[in-house]
């Protein structure tokens, strides 16, 4: 059997195109029972792609494809702009969440060009991890490749001595990479000098073979260059996809031990994330009162207040929010907001409230929502209920010239650690998919403007473009170069084409 480890997925946002959901799939056809996923430098797949694998029935691997600093990660010289690869794999819980920490701090600390790591960070947070030495690209290949085996096996018994039976030297078969035989001569004399296993891996950067021209469009659209151009950055041959375990078995038939050592390895890697755990932040309570005493004491407050003269049917209302909030354990969560409004009307902020938090009597004794309930019939049950411990959806709108007021309150009261904006990705729509791949593909802005213009602004993919614009069906139909641009859009429609920062939604934990 046999399990590839070094994967990437549209995630790889330079040169992957393999969507999770098929690329999980596949894996699954070729009859495999485990997968690893290592993106280069990120892990913003690792919790779609675990929860893909866990409902197929394939073992989840979760790693990533890292950048190493030659030096330090602070270092900014003009060697840094391309440093080592590495792949990193979680071997269990600790594993992940060390992983977790690399990848932050590369991009926190280290970023120059790639978000980098160094050799002090992997002592630091080397626990819990298998490694792979990587591809040409990385420390051990490059030794070899220059010539200096000394220095390969100096620093490959660096890892060694780190990751003790977690490290692996890889073997690699794709065509038309420079020193590549060189580099795997090189491998298996380390391997046979230093005692250090094999590991056999395919680069895969897409899922099947016959993909291998929309990855390379896609590269030209990430490197604003064109299929034309001979001088691109691309991968020379077809080979990066996902292989059968038999096609990956013909590679290197005299170190039948690197293949078995997959297994080895995903035997070694087990990784269980838990989507049933509460991760609230603790509001820190006046007299070490706890949260759901300091929440009543709070919402009476405001009751007293609101209702002077409170009806029995009105105090029956918020005893029995009170008990279902208890019961839900949500008191911290309903602190952490009233703390965040407090702020606000202190301050002066505009804000508002929609959607079914306003059923609440509790949030209207907080003064987080101004309308009152009773009056209005509205049924809190739409907002929290003992049949769902979902968690209660408050959906706050702030005056946006001010967002960043009560942003940065929230990371002063909680601390950075514990605060974090929402990543959003931008994928390639219908007419982004036309143009960008009319360009890498070298067509005029004219012919290709002339297609886009044809999408209908409700058609949201292009199969359905196709399907309500006669004039756009028509040149599909009769133009070659139509065909082939639509074809190819298709292909990379929806797929991953940036990251950026989400305008308002933020994390607290």
């Amino acid at each position: 059997m046999f399990t590839h480890l070094h994967t990437h997925t549209e995630y790889s946002m330079l040169d992957g195109i393999s969507r999770i959901p098929d690329l999980v799939d596949q894996t699954q056809k070729l009859g495999m029972e485990s997968l690893a996923i290592t993106d280069h430098g990120s892990m913003y797949g690792a919790v779609d792609f675990y929860s893909e694998c866990i409902e197929r029935g394939i073992k989840p691997i979760i790693g990533v494809e890292t950048y190493v600093a030659h030096n330090h990660r602070s270092d900014r010289s003009g060697s840094e702009r391309s440093p080592h690869h590495l792949v990193l794999l979680a071997r269990d819980n600790a594993g992940y969440r060390n992983l977790m920490q690399l990848v932050t701090k590369a991009h926190v600390d280290g970023f120059h060009y790639r978000p980098r790591i160094d050799k002090g960070l992997l002592e630091e947070f080397g626990q819990g991890l298998a490694v792979l030495s990587a591809c040409p690209s990385a420390e051990v290949p490059r030794l070899i490749a220059d010539g200096n085996m000394e220095e390969a096996a100096r620093s490959a018994n660096w890892y060694k001595d780190l990751f003790g039976d977690g490290y692996f030297l890889e073997l690699q078969a794709h065509r038309h990479v420079d020193n590549l035989e060189q580099i795997n001569e090189g491998i298996i004399t380390l391997s046979k000098e230093l005692d250090i296993p094999l590991v056999l891996t395919n680069d895969s950067h897409y899922v099947r073979q016959a993909e291998s021209p929309l990855q390379d469009i896609y590269i030209c659209i990430q490197t604003n260059t064109t299929v034309h151009d001979k001088k691109r950055l691309r991968m020379e041959d077809d080979s990066y996809y996902i292989k059968s375990p038999a096609e990956m078995a013909l590679l290197f038939p005299d170190h039948p031990e690197a293949l078995e050592n997959t297994q080895v390895i995903a035997d070694m890697c087990n990784v269980e994330l838990e989507f049933n755990k509460s991760h609230l932040p603790k509001y820190d309570t006046p007299d070490g009162m706890n949260a759901d005493e300091y929440l009543s004491n709070l919402c009476w407050q405001g009751f007293r207040e609101l209702y002077p003269d409170g009806t029995q049917a009105a105090e029956d209302r918020l005893k029995y929010e009170l008990e279902v909030i208890q019961f839900t354990r949500f008191a911290d969560y309903f602190l952490v907001v009233w703390d965040i409004i407090d702020f606000v009307r202190k301050n002066e902020i505009m804000f508002g409230v929609r959607g079914s938090a306003a059923g609440s009597v509790a949030l209207y004794c907080l003064g987080i929502t101004l309308v009152d309930p009773l009056e209005y019939r509205l049924v809190f049950e739409r907002f929290l209920n003992l049949e769902r411990k979902e968690l209660p959806d408050i959906d706050l709108d702030f005056q946006d010239d001010r967002r960043d007021e009560v942003l940065h309150y929230v990371i002063e009261r909680y601390g950075n650690d514990r605060v974090a904006q929402i990543i959003t990705f931008g994928t390639l729509g219908a007419k982004a998919a036309l143009r960008d791949v009319g360009r890498a593909l070298g067509m005029g802005y004219g012919d290709v403007d002339r297609i886009a213009k044809m999408v209908p602004l409700k058609a949201r993919t292009l199969e359905a473009a196709l399907r309500v614009s006669p004039e756009l069906k028509m040149a599909y139909e009769q133009e070659p170069a139509v065909t082939k641009l639509v074809n190819d859009a298709q292909g990379l429609e929806g797929i991953v084409h940036h990251v950026s920062t989400h305008a308002a939604g933020v994390l607290i934990a």
